[in-house]
């Protein structure tokens, strides 16, 4: 197949840092002593053909004034917003730009200037997106999930696995979820077999749990420090979910802090408000007004792709055995009015493929040890393997009512796990049989602890087809042991097939599949 190609064009620039905001500023026109600093990069997100989101950050007070264009040059630049960097937003902004061409190349540049000294003005800092296509054309993403934790934090090496993404030029990167570890302090040292693992940059923020909003903003610009991760947002939209450690360790409303001397504040749904806040404020996602601070959502990509993000942390139930045998506040994980938008979202997709980003997997047990001789479920498995039952209720409804509605061509893609693995569910090896087959996707950790691989719970037939996981006994290995994954997604403009390929932060191909899209009888 001819779609599988490197895209060179900018791998050396990429590899020898140009796309960072420091190189690719502009000379300045300023003559002041002290001028605003755009102290975290640039980042985009949440595309359509008519646009995206753009953010950036500065170090104090400043008016930004935000310039869009088509050319790398700014020959043609345009004025469209004067944003203001403020103390109650932490100084970061982000705007909608829209009003171009679908497929359009969109490059944007902020400028700041000191709100006490207008004439302090800052180097412009740059980044670009490509709107998304209306016309059939090959199409390339990546995904993974799982940044900056177990105190695991940015070393001499940087955050690698965002370098090897960036090396294939993605129209976009799916962020699946624990975008940040606001539960897990770093220290300057760890040791591991064979030496010892230096964290080369820390900042206080990361050195104890979050629990203010100052420090939940600080595990965000702690991960946008690294000059990898910079590169890859400054030319890169990212689609951003999130899970638990955005908050705490396995959060749902029967947390209890109460045993954890780490945290001062043991409310755990003033600390979900405050990590929700800082969630919005410190990424390019976009803003629903009917219901500020959602999350989950649809981008639309051209007629090949339709991504559905999923939310699988703020309308869930206390976590539970996960034994309920009906749908309730208690034991939903969706919700009601996330399952029926759902379900209404991809009867109205036209699009070839039906991308589900979910944030934890359907068929792995994933436990929350609330105790020494009681374990509850975290995600959706329940264990049992027999019929849907807890959890597992909503989505036996979602895969009954997309196989009722003959909805082609679902994937499903997750993190969550720290392993690489691909899951094909089928009925004939299912306690439940109501649905179609399909395949789901599991990546990361992208610079976090390697661990799994997991049990499989039978009740929707899932059967590993490829895993990567650390050998039997080892856990929680540093991103130095190269265990760190990402997916690629590739689909092509002429046959729309989706080639799915599993790699490694080495941008080793570990496993690859092509799927023939269905056709409607």
């Amino acid at each position: 197949m001819s779609l599988i190609r490197p895209r060179t064009t900018r791998r050396k620039l990429l590899m020898t840092g140009l796309v960072s905001t420091s190189i690719l500023a502009m000379p300045s026109i300023s003559r002041a002593q002290s001028r605003p600093v755009f102290s975290h990069g640039v980042q985009s997100g949440d595309i359509s053909a008519q646009g995206g989101m753009v953010w950036t950050r500065a170090d104090r007070p400043a008016r930004i004034a935000l310039e869009v264009a088509t050319t790398e040059g700014f020959d043609n630049a345009r004025h469209v917003a004067t944003l203001n960097a403020l103390p109650d937003s932490d100084f970061a902004v982000k705007a909608l730009v829209d009003g171009f061409a679908p497929d359009q190349t969109v490059f944007y540049r902020m400028t700041a200037a000191d709100l006490s000294d207008l004439n302090a003005v800052s180097e412009p800092v740059i980044g670009r997106f490509r709107t998304a296509p209306t016309e059939r054309r090959d199409i390339r993403f990546v995904w993974s999930g799982d940044t900056a934790g177990q105190g695991w934090g940015i070393d001499d090496e940087g955050m690698r696995t965002y370098a090897t993404m960036a090396l294939h030029e993605p129209d976009f990167f799916i962020h699946s979820g624990d975008t940040i570890y606001a539960d897990g302090p770093m220290t300057d040292e760890v040791q591991i077999e064979g030496g010892v693992w230096k964290n080369a940059t820390l900042t206080d923020e990361v050195r104890k749990v979050a629990e203010t909003l100052d420090e939940f903003r600080g595990r965000w610009k702690y991960n946008q420090m690294d000059t990898h991760v910079q590169a890859l947002s400054a030319i890169c939209p990212t689609l951003f979910q999130w899970d638990d450690h955005e908050v705490v360790n396995n959060w749902s409303p029967g947390k209890d802090l109460t045993g954890d001397d780490r945290y001062s504040e043991k409310s755990v749904a003033l600390l979900q408000a405050r990590a929700a806040r800082a969630f919005h404020e410190m990424t390019p996602i976009s803003f629903t007004p009917s219901e500020p601070g959602r999350v989950y959502r649809k981008v639309a990509y051209g007629p090949l792709l339709d991504i559905f993000f999923l939310d699988l942390r703020s309308y869930r139930g206390a976590n539970s055995t996960g034994m309920e045998d009906e749908v309730t506040i208690t034991s939903q994980i969706l919700g009601k009015a996330q399952l029926d938008w759902l379900k209404a979202a991809l009867t109205r997709s036209t699009a070839t493929w039906k991308v589900i980003a979910c944030d934890m997997p359907i068929g792995l047990c994933v436990w929350d040890s609330v105790s020494e001789d009681q374990k509850f479920v975290e995600a959706v498995a329940n264990g049992a393997a027999g019929a849907p039952k807890g959890r597992e209720l909503e989505f036996a409804q979602l895969l009954r009512f997309i196989r009722g509605e003959s909805i082609l061509n679902t994937v499903w893609l997750t993190a969550d796990v720290h392993y690489a693995a691909a899951h094909e569910y089928h009925p004939d090896r299912a306690a439940f049989q109501d649905f179609a087959p399909f395949w789901e996707f599991v990546s990361g950790p992208l610079h976090a602890g390697t661990f799994g691989p997991n049990d499989l719970d039978m009740t929707f037939g899932p059967e590993v087809k490829f895993v990567k996981a650390p050998p039997a006994g080892q856990v929680n290995l540093p991103p130095s042991a190269g265990m760190q994954f990402f997916g690629i997604v590739d689909i092509a403009g002429d046959s729309g097939q989706m080639t799915v390929r599993l790699m490694d932060r080495a941008d080793t191909e570990l496993w690859s599949i092509t799927l023939d899209p269905q056709q409607s009888s």
